[in-house]
């Protein structure tokens, strides 16, 4: 996308003739940082004499499209035309995109850009940075990351590496010389990331740098570096948090833009072709979320017309949207919605449906609950709106979705073809029985009746929408179109029921455009109807969909995949066995004989973590509301400071400690867990409860231990 650097137009990254090497850095790794330094300080410079509209200038690309022009029109048979047209339309489509976006980005002179490298060809060395915003001026060279053509050099090679792309249409090749992980906060370099080396500032050593052991990059999590709880060689002990060398570390919990750590088969998923499906299938912390959101930014970079209201990120939860909702304007998106599914479909119902009561029960038993998300239930009611042909309004699909949930037959026969044996017959009497109370209520309320006590499920929402577009035809806007989205990501996927995704399939064009993105380990939500991909594809007819598995877990260290896999027992997967990054403290079970005792010792570490650890996050997941009431009166009790209690997912992403269940953290990743009451009455040994031990412990970045008051579940006995 941008011009590259001619041979001699390098920038001078020679040491300064005032320069002294670091006590504890050699001269010849001292040179990394300084040619970092000057660069930045080059950078700075050219960036402070550019007008504000020269940041992401078009000129450049105005001179490129003329110079392809005049080349063209010559009719130089010695030129591939095909190859200059290419080129030619490649740079208009960028033109176009920057013209619509009116006023250019400018970049931003403090953290301008996190990545660097040079590349080395036959007649050329050129530097190229690596950012959020494009500047093509007076000498400096930092391209947007999601201009594919150079970005994928900077994801696929390493340094040293020879590469072979074609660029612009144009076959390239040459070598990787340099390549580095940079981070400037406040105009000031903090860190260079190299194969030489980890060099962090440090105001306290000698120079003010220092080099650290050169560990993998981590994915998800910190701002962008590899943050760990022990240094190479460090002595492990069992207090929480022992690493006090000075790491970095945000204040912001929320997840991080960390385009500069995609890692290669990350970057090939972002950068798939829009139409289709894209099932992204990974463990814990493999950045399941990450790419599906850079991968919206990848798409709107082709077309500005995804980061629109169009566009619909879907999240599992309150606490996981406001997570990630953040970094949405960081990668560009500022127009795309981001729900939940529950606030999303209730919202279309109330729409649609205007005349129903607006509000949810939440006593329904749940035998209601487990069939009406079961797929059978939705093979039923397109068996209902086939029986009725011929009636389009939404008065029918309303009758259609009565009938379906008080006609016995109908489920029977229904639960016989699709899902033998799923639910008894008892259960399909309970069931409609309890219906036919609840929709007596209803007809009451739109006859206009008082107090009539009419409420839906939960779930009714999906089950009414789906029935309009079975008998109605598409969803509706506003303003009476068709409603239709241009890309739909749909996190967390195990957890939704055939029927509520078939809900957003109905919403997308001729052709789908869809990111799904799930882990069938964390898979918490017993009655969605979810068994396997295999099953859930074919329900929602879309047999043959392939699945993507990322197998690297970024987030936690390998102690703590390995142990969270263990948690699994017989529920692993021959080909799911998680692959970790770093190393980190061993995961510790203590044993308490009161839960007093265990506060106690709680309280102890926390403090000590404060004081080490100020900016650190700790969370403590229980097993029920109780318990986390019990443990946040507590250590509210010792005084601990920054201690919270998260009720509703009112999760605060920022430091301290915060006390909730497991069910609420799922997605979330905290510097610190603490899995607290791990004992038999609380787990016992069945599937829901190895999967939610699981959740609660791969949300830890660089510590877990575990508690116990009494005796510790089976689950957890390799512990003892």
């Amino acid at each position: 996308m941008s011009e590259q650097f001619k041979k001699g137009e390098q920038l001078d990254l020679s040491l300064g003739a005032d320069s002294t090497p670091h006590d504890n850095i050699n001269d010849e790794n001292f040179e990394i940082v300084e040619e970092e330094r000057a660069l930045l300080e080059q950078v700075r410079e050219a960036l402070d004499e550019m007008p504000e509209s020269k940041a992401a200038s078009q000129a450049p690309l105005v001179r490129e499209l003329e110079r392809l022009r005049e080349t063209m029109i010559s009719g130089d048979e010695a030129k591939d035309q095909s190859a200059l047209l290419e080129q030619y339309h490649h740079q208009s489509a960028v033109l176009d995109q920057l013209q619509q976006a009116g006023e250019p980005e400018k970049v931003d002179p403090d953290s301008p850009y996190f990545g660097h490298i040079r590349l080395e060809e036959e007649d050329r060395t050129r530097d190229i940075c690596l950012g959020k915003t494009t500047c093509l001026a007076k000498g400096v060279r930092i391209v947007d990351w999601r201009d594919a053509p150079i970005s994928r050099i900077f994801y696929r090679y390493v340094e040293g590496e020879d590469f072979d792309e074609v660029i612009a249409g144009r076959e390239r090749s040459g070598e990787v010389a340099v390549r580095r992980m940079i981070r400037i906060r406040a105009g000031e370099l903090e860190r260079v990331q190299s194969p030489e080396g980890d060099f962090v500032r440090d105001k306290n050593a000698p120079g003010g740098w220092v080099k650290r052991s050169n560990e993998a990059p981590r994915l998800a999590g910190g701002d962008g570096v590899s943050l760990r709880s022990h240094e190479e060689g460090a002595a492990l002990d069992r207090r929480l948090g022992t690493d006090t060398s000075g790491r970095m570390q945000r204040a912001d919990k929320h997840l991080p833009e960390i385009t500069g750590l995609i890692d290669p088969k990350q970057f090939d998923l972002i950068t798939r072709p829009s139409a289709g499906f894209l099932v992204i299938r990974g463990s814990a912390g493999s950045g399941k979320t990450t790419v599906a959101l850079h991968r919206v930014a990848y798409l709107a970079f082709d077309d500005p017309k995804i980061d629109s209201p169009d566009t619909l990120v879907v999240m599992f939860s309150k606490a996981l949207r406001n997570y990630v909702e953040h970094v949405l304007p960081s990668l560009g998106l500022r127009k795309v919605r981001i729900v939940t599914y529950p606030e999303w479909v209730h919202d279309e119902r109330k729409r649609h449906f205007p005349r129903l009561p607006a509000k949810h029960r939440d006593d329904a038993p749940a035998v209601v609950q487990r069939i009406k998300l079961h797929p059978f239930f939705a093979a039923a009611l397109e068996v209902q709106v086939e029986r009725i042909p011929g009636n389009n309004r939404w008065e029918q699909a309303l009758d259609d979705w009565a009938s379906v949930l008080t006609l016995v037959p109908l489920l029977r026969e229904t639960l016989e073809r699709v899902a033998p044996g799923a639910f008894s017959e008892k259960d399909l009497e309970k069931f409609a029985h309890w219906n036919r109370q609840r929709i007596d209520e209803m007809y009451s309320h739109l006859a206009g009746e008082e107090d009539t006590g009419a409420q839906l499920d939960p779930e009714d929402d999906a089950l009414l929408l789906r029935a309009w577009q079975l008998r109605v035809g598409p969803m509706l806007t506003k303003t009476k179109r068709p409603l239709r989205f241009r890309h739909v990501i749909l996190d967390e996927v195990q957890d939704f029921s055939p029927l509520e995704v078939q809900v957003l399939l109905g919403c997308l064009g001729p052709t789908p455009n869809i990111t799904l993105a799930g882990d069938t380990q964390q898979h918490v939500m017993q009655n969605s109807g979810f068994t396997s991909w295999s099953e859930f594809f074919r329900y929602l007819g879309v047999e043959g969909a392939e699945v993507e598995t990322l197998k690297i877990s970024y987030r936690s260290s390998r102690q703590i995949v390995e142990f969270a896999y263990s948690l699994l027992g017989t529920l692993q997967e021959d080909d799911d066995a998680p692959e970790a990054t770093r190393e980190g403290p061993p995961v510790e079970l203590f044993q308490f004989g009161h839960s007093g005792e265990c506060v106690a010792f709680l309280a102890d570490a926390l403090r000590e973590l404060r004081r080490s650890e100020p900016l650190a996050n700790v969370a403590i997941l229980t097993p029920s509301e109780d318990s986390s009431q019990a443990y946040f009166d507590g250590l509210a009790s010792c005084e601990i400071q920054g201690l919270r209690l998260v009720q509703d997912q009112n999760f605060s992403f920022t430091a301290g400690v915060e006390v909730t269940e497991i069910e609420q953290v799922k997605g979330l990743e905290f510097d610190y867990v603490i899995l607290v009451d791990v004992d038999a009455a609380s787990y016992r040994d069945v599937p829901s409860a190895r999967r939610l031990l699981h959740v609660g412990a791969t949300r830890a970045i660089h510590q877990l231990w575990l508690a116990a008051v009494g005796v510790p579940s089976s689950i957890v006995s390799s512990l003892e």
